[in-house]
């Protein structure tokens, strides 16, 4: 795909263009012109003769070829002949910003379909319909009907949204923040997220790349782009649609299919993608990655004129990744000789409300110059002795000899906006409030923590696949999705998932026969793809140790089940050996996300899962890493651990059980839910003690 023809086009066709100052085709030209561009712009008008000074072309026929580059600011209707009669020209790319396609209803939904086709078929790189456009500051590209063109810089953003585009360069403009790209994508009829991370993971003109996204529309392709792209350049990504009220406003925006939020988040985490949850806290990390390198460690140090401040400050490094590293001896005493015996010589460095520039750059050096330090925060408040213009200097002086992070926090606005200025244009992050300094600073830290790791390499394992497709077959020939719990234990054998050893008995003599082979004492618990839940139906009876209990259970169970639920087919009842005592209750399953396949889940049994929602998701497939956090991202791991003198359960053995789960969800696309549980463990080994498995209705 002609990425490069959206961004670096050397001749662009305005269709559609205006000769009326306000109409989109008039803006769109005059953008191209006011941005620099310096290749061969064409406006397309039957009724013009010349444009903004531009030589008008009648029609598309008159067009040069090959053509790069095809903005068009026609109606919805006119899109399509527009675009046939385009390919004439051998044309590379196209952006298409009118809107009224999916988003609209059923006849829109045809009509982006069939743009979408004629530029996949015939190689064009589409960005829209429904968008704002697309600019690229240094080949001088401003395809857009945006208001403005920002200042160069290394930082790319795209977005589904046009409006948002629209405001946040609006507001980029005003904070004298510089952009590589810009790029509205709309509907993502062809040109999507994927793409976008393909071509600016190549741009040498792009450190970091930020996203809004409410849905991604090739999940799998975009993960492993994603896990690509951030091992080179940090990606942050803003993810609307996270509630229902926002996931019904996505539907009606951009006609996005809002997947689950878990989802969204195990992807992120699993990527390396730092998630912005505000469009402020996306631009806080992006200043600081665009501008700062990376830390080298977690030890924070703090310089600053206030008190009360800083204590925030520190409390908020606390609460993070971050840690307030204790100065060197040598550090301290020069301290001690440089400044007043009132100030403060250890972190924070507290230099009095007196401060002066000099002052604090003699300061700021001895800090940084500690080896303890990786990165270290300026803090300063407005006092009446504050000159903030002489403060930022100091800053800006030493930050110019150092390969440490610095961050600034000028609290304060109208006294302090002519220092923050000097800052900004130093290209040093300033910050109104230390806690949005300290969070950029641990994403940065983090990102480098992540980005010195070696790749994880996805675990795999082998199963008896003939085995699961001849389970999957039989239940299809039955008509049935739910797997029986017989079929499920086969299944899990193929995987080597340690099921226990169970039979299924359809007679009470069958139970009993069944009951001799496991050795007493059994488990007896009805066998029915309608109860998920055996024992809140009254379904089970455990701890059974002789034949004649085993067959009154049996029949007691079958009875009740016929009577409560007589909604349920019921096989029989399942024969199942007695885990030890004492053994802790865990559930492991997956279910098929629409947009990124399987979403492991794990978390302990009862009311940890079912009331405090303690649950921890990754997407398959997993690596060693992935099954190791799956477990320890619940809030309760600690009780696996063994608390109050119990021992610690065998963790190892449930990774297992997650890397097998993970491969069956990814071999067998048919298997859309799985649900293992419980799951026993103890110190020694687990046992899935029930599972539940269900197919995709055909």
């Amino acid at each position: 795909m002609h990425l490069d023809a959206l961004f670096s086009p050397k001749t662009v066709a305005v269709i559609g263009a205006s000769r009326t100052s306000g109409k989109i085709g008039h803006t769109i030209l005059q953008n191209m012109i006011e941005a620099g561009f310096r290749g061969e712009l064409y406006p397309v008008n039957p009724h013009a003769d010349s444009i903004l000074g531009l030589k008008a072309m009648h029609s598309i026929a008159e067009l040069p070829s090959p053509l790069d580059l095809a903005v068009l600011a026609v109606p919805r209707d006119a899109v399509v002949p527009s675009l046939k009669a385009l390919l004439a020209h051998r044309l590379r790319a196209a952006v298409v910003v009118s809107a009224g396609y999916r988003e609209s209803g059923k006849e829109g939904w045809k009509i982006e379909g069939e743009v979408a086709r004629i530029c996949r078929d015939n190689d064009i790189a589409l960005i829209g319909p429904n968008c704002l456009g697309v600019l690229s500051t240094a080949d001088g590209v401003n395809a857009s009907f945006a208001p403005g063109f920002p200042r160069k810089g290394n930082i790319a953003f795209f977005s589904q949204s046009g409006a948002l585009c629209s405001a946040i360069l609006d507001w980029a403009i005003g904070e004298s923040i510089g952009f590589s790209k810009f790029v509205s994508l709309g509907n993502k009829a062809v040109v999507d997220e994927t793409h976008m991370l393909y071509a600016l993971a190549q741009d040498p003109d792009t450190k970091v790349v930020l996203g809004y996204v409410e849905n991604v529309e090739h999940g799998e392709a975009f993960l492993r782009m994603a896990r690509k792209i951030t091992r080179e350049k940090p990606v942050i990504m803003l993810k609307g649609g996270t509630t229902a009220a926002g996931a019904k406003a996505a539907s009606s925006h951009t006609g996005a299919m809002v997947g689950s939020e878990h989802a969204y988040e195990a992807a992120f985490r699993q990527t390396g993608i730092l998630r912005a949850h505000t469009v402020s806290e996306m631009f806080d990390l992006a200043q600081a990655f665009s501008t700062q390198p990376l830390p080298q460690g977690p030890r924070l140090a703090i310089v600053t004129n206030a008190g009360g401040p800083a204590v925030l400050a520190a409390d908020a490094a606390e609460k993070s990744l971050l840690s307030m590293t204790p100065l060197s001896a040598q550090t301290v005493e020069a301290l001690k000789a440089d400044l007043p015996t009132t100030a403060g010589i250890y972190n924070p460095v507290d230099i009095l409300a007196d401060a002066t520039g000099e002052r604090l750059e003699r300061v700021a050096s001895v800090v940084l110059d500690d080896p303890l330090v990786d990165s270290m925060m300026v803090l300063i408040a407005p006092t009446a002795f504050t000159d903030p213009v002489k403060l930022a200097q100091a800053v800006v002086n030493v930050a110019a000899d150092t390969h440490k992070p610095v961050m600034c926090c000028f609290m304060g606005k109208a006294r302090m906006e002519p220092g923050i200025a000097i800052l900004r244009e130093a290209s040093i992050p300033c910050y109104s409030f230390p806690e949005q300094a300290v969070r950029s600073l641990e994403a940065m830290y983090r990102y480098g923590v992540r980005k010195s790791r070696p790749s994880p390499v996805m675990a795999s394992v082998e199963g008896r696949k003939d085995v699961v497709r001849r389970v999957i077959k039989d239940v299809r020939a039955q008509g049935m999705t739910d797997i029986p719990e017989d079929l499920a234990h086969e299944i899990l054998k193929a995987y080597d998932l340690p099921a226990a050893r169970a039979a299924l008995a359809r007679t009470s003599d069958e139970a009993v026969a069944a009951a001799a082979k496991i050795g007493y004492p059994v488990v007896c618990k009805v066998a029915s793809p309608q109860i998920s839940h055996k024992a809140d139906a009254g379904a089970v009876v455990v701890g059974v140790e002789t034949p004649d209990a085993l067959r009154q259970a049996f029949l007691e169970i079958t009875g009740h089940v016929k009577i409560t639920r007589p909604d349920a087919h019921v096989t029989g009842c399942m024969i199942q050996e007695q885990a030890p005592q004492n053994m802790m209750e865990v559930v492991i399953g997956f279910r098929r996300d629409d947009h990124f396949g399987p979403l492991l889940r794990f978390s302990l049994g009862g009311i940890y899962m079912d009331v405090l929602g303690d649950i921890s998701y990754r997407l398959a497939p997993v690596s060693m890493h992935d099954a190791r956090q799956l477990i320890r991202g619940i809030d309760s791991y600690m009780l696996l651990k063994g608390v109050r003198g119990e021992p610690a359960a065998n963790i190892e053995t449930l990774e297992d059980i997650v890397i097998r789960l993970s491969q069956l969800a990814m071999d067998f696309p048919e298997i859309y839910e799985a649900e293992l549980g419980p799951v026993l463990v103890n110190n020694e080994r687990a046992v899935v003690a029930d599972a539940r498995l269900m197919l995709l209705p055909r």
